[in-house]
């Protein structure tokens, strides 16, 4: 059974790590490289370090009920959607709270992590580290990689051709920190992420003009759904969820591009997904706007460049460009492993569960927050920790690595003569990805079990948002909290809110919001359960082959 573990990185899944192992009696020491926890949401004003962080004006994407560690909810206070300097806040607070500074080494490298020679009895691993130019080694029964997605700037300049003509600034988002020194500029933000879409409308306030460039398009979401409530809160729950499960795919889509169409016309503006490309999501309440102003200015994709011109693939040419911001994502990659393990854990098939190397035969090694969910990172990121800490400890099995490789191998085989299609680098659906893991450890909420034992919790877990605090309620590590958390989860949502309270107003917008959260729900699942039973769904069944055989 493993006792001594590394965790290497302090960031918002290392902290959970260090935590989940003190849960399990393990015994933690954390490698940071930096001289503070929190990773990238540790704001800097440049980044001379190398290692990646936020730029001065991000605000969270999930909101705060949804994307919290799942037995310290926040501060009633605190914003739905928070700025870097609150989030580190919650952090700094979650680390305090349960005394994990003392286990964190800062201003330490990770310069190696090897598999001593008895591995395949021990599992143990020599971990070299170095502080201040003087290099440490030693054993431990267990690691866990705690370094993210956003190791090193992905900034495909080859595929550009004149780039290297180009007289202009270049850099990318990692470099980025605040709208100073844009002032007057035409700036080309080539990219339409998350990231890309916050730049865009920052610059835009300051630059003469921006322009976003996309090769594919993207469905723009807003913070806040109708009625004003978190988008997240809406719409991750799981009822939702099962009736993903039920419906043909092609409804789906059919229901999503009429919701996402439903405050503007995305073709409209530039920003529909071209044909035959995976469907993508961005998070901007501003974008839209700025494209309605002109001060973005959406482009196709660039076809090349010269010294101060960019030529698009629709044939467009616009002139004058002072400055190019890639916008282009991250890669990542584990320089302290040895090969041929180092390659292998860049590859998502190969990693089970998006947790542990296929080729280990011991379980001792775990990869913690390398995960893309549509939701919270940081809740999928301490539930792997969760479960890697007990899969170190002995109490949950995983399959041996014999069979693990050989499924991967197949599945990688598969996919290279293209019967299969790799959806390692899409995103994963929250409470599907949540419940299998949780189901691993022990910890999914039996909804049979709480509609028997405790029917108002039940539904409010059922048909209310699938927060954290539902992975708390029974099995392993359950928190007595949990039930209380959930039943308040929407009290500390519109505590915020409610800085200026109208009296008279309070019994109808209670009323709107109870019809809100519970009248479709009811609506649905009754409708779900007379369909299921009936020959209706034979019947939409063919329909659905039908509208798929046509599209």
């Amino acid at each position: 059974m493993a006792r001594r573990v590394a965790v290497i990185g302090a960031g918002v899944s290392g902290l959970s790590s260090i935590k989940c192992c003190l849960d399990e009696d393990l015994e933690p020491t954390c490698f940071e490289r930096s001289n503070d926890i929190g990773g990238l949401w540790k704001f800097t004003e440049n980044s001379k370090d190398g290692m990646t962080r936020v730029y001065r004006s991000l605000v969270t994407n999930v909101s705060k009920e949804m994307s919290c560690y799942s037995d310290f909810p926040y501060q009633e206070d605190y914003p739905n959607y928070m700025n870097h300097g609150k989030f580190w806040n919650y952090l700094q607070e979650f680390a305090e709270h349960f005394d994990l500074l003392k286990y964190i080494r800062f201003r330490t490298t990770v310069c190696s992590v090897r598999k001593r020679p008895d591995f395949s009895e021990t599992g143990q691993w020599d971990v070299v580290t170095e502080t201040e130019g003087k290099r440490d080694r030693a054993v431990f029964d267990a690691v866990m990689v705690c370094t993210g997605h956003f190791s090193n700037p992905h900034l495909p300049l080859e595929s550009f051709p004149g780039i290297h003509k180009f007289k202009g600034q270049i850099l990318h988002s990692q470099e980025y920190r605040s709208p100073e020194g844009f002032q007057g500029k035409r700036v080309l933000v080539i990219g339409l992420g998350n990231t890309g879409g916050d730049i865009a409308v920052e610059l835009s306030r300051t630059a003469a003009q921006v322009l976003l460039s996309t090769r594919t398009g993207t469905w723009v979401a807003y913070r806040c759904s109708d009625g004003g409530y978190p988008l997240n809160m809406v719409f991750t729950r799981r009822y939702l969820n099962f009736m993903a499960q039920v419906l043909p795919s092609c409804v789906q889509n059919w229901i999503q591009e009429k919701q996402m169409n439903k405050r503007f016309n995305h073709e409209n503006y530039g920003l529909s997904i071209t044909k035959g490309e995976k469907p993508k999501l961005i998070v901007n309440d501003e974008l839209p706007t700025c494209i309605l102003c002109g001060t973005v200015t959406m482009k196709t994709s660039v076809k090349k460049f010269t010294e101060s011109s960019a030529l698009f693939e629709d044939g467009t040419v616009e002139e004058n460009i002072d400055v190019v911001i890639f916008t282009t994502g991250y890669t990542f990659s584990f320089p302290f492993l040895e090969e041929p393990l180092r390659s292998l854990c860049t590859k998502k098939i190969f990693l089970y569960k998006q947790v542990f190397p296929s080729n280990l035969e011991r379980a001792t090694l775990a990869i913690i927050g390398l995960i893309s969910l549509k939701g919270s990172i940081l809740s999928g990121t301490e539930l792997q920790a969760r479960w890697a800490t007990r899969v170190f400890k002995g109490l949950c099995k995983i399959p041996p690595s014999s069979k693990l490789m050989a499924e991967a191998t197949k599945k990688e085989q598969l996919i290279e003569r293209g019967v299969m299609k790799d959806t390692s680098k899409d995103k994963i659906e929250y409470i599907t990805y949540m419940d299998d893991i949780a189901a691993c450890i022990g910890t999914k909420p039996s909804l049979l079990y709480l509609f028997l034992k405790d029917p108002r919790l039940a539904w409010e877990v059922f048909f209310g948002p699938c927060t954290p605090y539902q992975y708390r309620l029974m099995g392993p590590g359950k928190w007595d909290g949990a039930r209380n958390a959930i039943l308040t989860q929407w009290d500390r949502t519109l505590k915020p809110l409610k800085t200026r309270i109208v009296p008279s107003s309070t019994k109808s917008t209670s009323m709107s919001h109870y019809f809100k959260v519970w009248g479709a729900p009811i609506l649905l699942a009754s409708l779900l359960l007379i369909c299921k039973s009936s020959p209706f769904f034979e019947v939409g069944a063919r329909i659905s082959s039908y509208l798929k055989s046509i599209w």
